[in-house]
């Protein structure tokens, strides 16, 4: 995997590390809920799906890392699969996510882009 994929698959953690900082830590406060469009009367009733939802987007960004970790030890096939694992989990939630709200491509996109730059540049390497 050249240096750039390898950038891509870290900015892709760094930005799933974000979005648990928004969904686990923040989401009771404005600067949270409002990230996702939920009324803050709704929030007592997300709370425990975004906190949940903000532990599987944190587990997916340091499958990642040890991925990218492991790429610069002696197990560098075993870094390649958490690499596929993590950034693929990635972008199949992107594509959910659009699947089920057309109106959430921006977030999408932020969510599935650059996965999907280092999974590709991890193939054509």
């Amino acid at each position: 995997m050249n240096a750039v994929g390898q950038v891509a698959a870290a900015l892709a953690a760094l930005i799933h590390v974000y979005i648990f900082v928004l969904e686990a830590v923040l989401f009771p406060r404005p600067a949270g809920y409002k990230t996702f469009g939920v009324p803050e009367s709704d929030v007592p009733a997300v709370r425990p799906w975004a906190f949940n939802q903000g532990f599987y987007n944190l587990f997916l960004a340091i499958i990642t890392a040890v991925g990218l970790i492991l790429l610069h030890t002696d197990t560098t096939q075993g870094g390649r699969a958490l690499i596929v694992a993590g950034c693929g989990s990635m972008i199949a939630a992107a594509a959910v996510l659009l699947a089920t709200n057309r109106r959430m491509l921006r977030a999408a996109t932020v969510q599935g882009l650059a996965p999907l730059l280092a999974i590709i540049l991890l193939i054509v390497a």
